[in-house]
């Protein structure tokens, strides 16, 4: 039995490696799409364009605006004559966000009186407008701070210090890159296991393995393990390229997260062969993988947190084997995730390994009969 599964392995990574289309796409697509990904796939805001409409000629005015100017989350600063150029400035998309000066601002100040400063901010970005409200509030409450006469003012009752874990100059790559280790691995096990049954029924070897001594299970697996090697030679390559090229810390043991990648790997070759036993042909088989492949990204916490999402909607991501490795390589690289919280995320994903491999293999041999 072994023998028969051993030359199907074989005759698999051949099949592989001689398709000059196959190579290119275990090599060249990962690491492009790693490295782009990394830098377009973040949630922070950078290099914001803002605007300014100060109806104040004071020195308090002058200070606050040019508190804006000097911080680097905002690279170019409109400023607006009238305020009818509010509306057009967010309409034309020239600016996420006006702040509005009033004309009193330097004399409230200068009274000890609160003095307000509008935000506008452009609504149909929501998230990055959240961001940017942000850091303008922050840029406004440090300048009120200052203002602060030490001599008739009252000592603050608490301070505030802030300290981050685990990612402490809160450097974006350090969140995607893991968890794009993940995804280009699903992506690029999906896509090979998919293929691997219907590139058989396209070129017309399909009859020749089944009149073969081996037996649809042997099959299954000898198809199996080909895109088990492969998928981890390209998880090793994803972690070299984040560890090295983006400097990604890698706190955790490689072990562990070897062994949740093996039993994550059989969850999703498990699809991908239940695809490729529906598909006849190719095309089918790569659109049957991203039918699956874009949902289970969007419900994988990658994208957006699971805990913001409905509640029946965070029931159906308990069978989303991509949620459960985020947690594992988010956790290995930033903060050595211990064994016992790894294994709480690794038998969900055995658990559906063994109902995607067991249909896969049910199909096949349903579609054989």
């Amino acid at each position: 039995m072994w023998q028969r599964i051993r030359t199907l392995i074989i005759k698999e990574l051949l099949a592989i490696w001689r398709d000059p289309h196959s190579r290119l796409i275990l090599i060249i697509p990962p690491t492009i799409q790693m490295l782009v990904f990394s830098f377009a796939a973040t949630q922070e805001v950078k290099n914001v364009r803002m605007a300014v409409f100060n109806q104040d000629l004071g020195t308090a005015a002058r200070d606050l605006v040019a508190r804006f100017d000097g911080s680097p989350n905002f690279t170019y600063i409109e400023h607006l004559g009238s305020e009818q150029e509010i509306a057009a400035a967010i309409d034309s998309r020239n600016v996420i966000m006006v702040v509005h000066i009033q004309s009193a601002f330097s004399r409230k100040v200068a009274q000890g009186v609160p003095a307000p400063v509008q935000l506008i901010l452009d609504g149909r970005r929501s998230n990055a407008a959240q961001i940017v409200a942000g850091y303008a509030g922050d840029i406004v409450n440090r300048y009120a701070m200052e203002l602060l006469d030490p001599r008739h003012s009252a000592p603050l009752a608490s301070v505030v210090v802030t300290r981050i874990w685990f990612n402490p100059n809160l450097e974006g790559t350090w969140n995607s890159v893991p968890a794009l280790v993940a995804i280009l691995t699903t992506l690029m096990g999906l896509v090979l296991t998919s293929l691997s049954v219907a590139r058989e029924r396209e070129l017309g070897t399909f009859e020749q393995l089944l009149v073969s001594p081996l037996s649809p299970g042997e099959i299954i697996l000898g198809k199996t393990l080909p895109s088990l090697l492969i998928g981890i030679g390209e998880a090793t390559l994803m972690i070299l390229v984040g560890v090295i090229a983006f400097r990604v810390p890698l706190h955790g043991s490689l072990l562990l997260l070897y062994a949740a990648m093996v039993v994550y790997l059989f969850a999703v070759i498990g699809v991908g062969l239940f695809v490729s036993s529906l598909a006849k042909t190719q095309q089918q088989a790569i659109l049957g993988g991203f039918v699956f492949m874009v949902p289970a990204m969007l419900l994988s916490g990658f994208a957006s947190p699971i805990e913001n999402m409905p509640d029946w909607l965070q029931w159906a991501t308990l069978a989303n084997p991509i949620r459960y490795f985020i947690v594992i390589v988010k956790g290995i690289f930033l903060k050595d995730l211990p064994a016992s919280i790894v294994f709480q995320n690794i038998w969900p994903m055995a658990v559906i390994g063994c109902v995607t491999l067991s249909c896969a293999t049910w199909l096949f041999k349903h579609r054989v009969e």
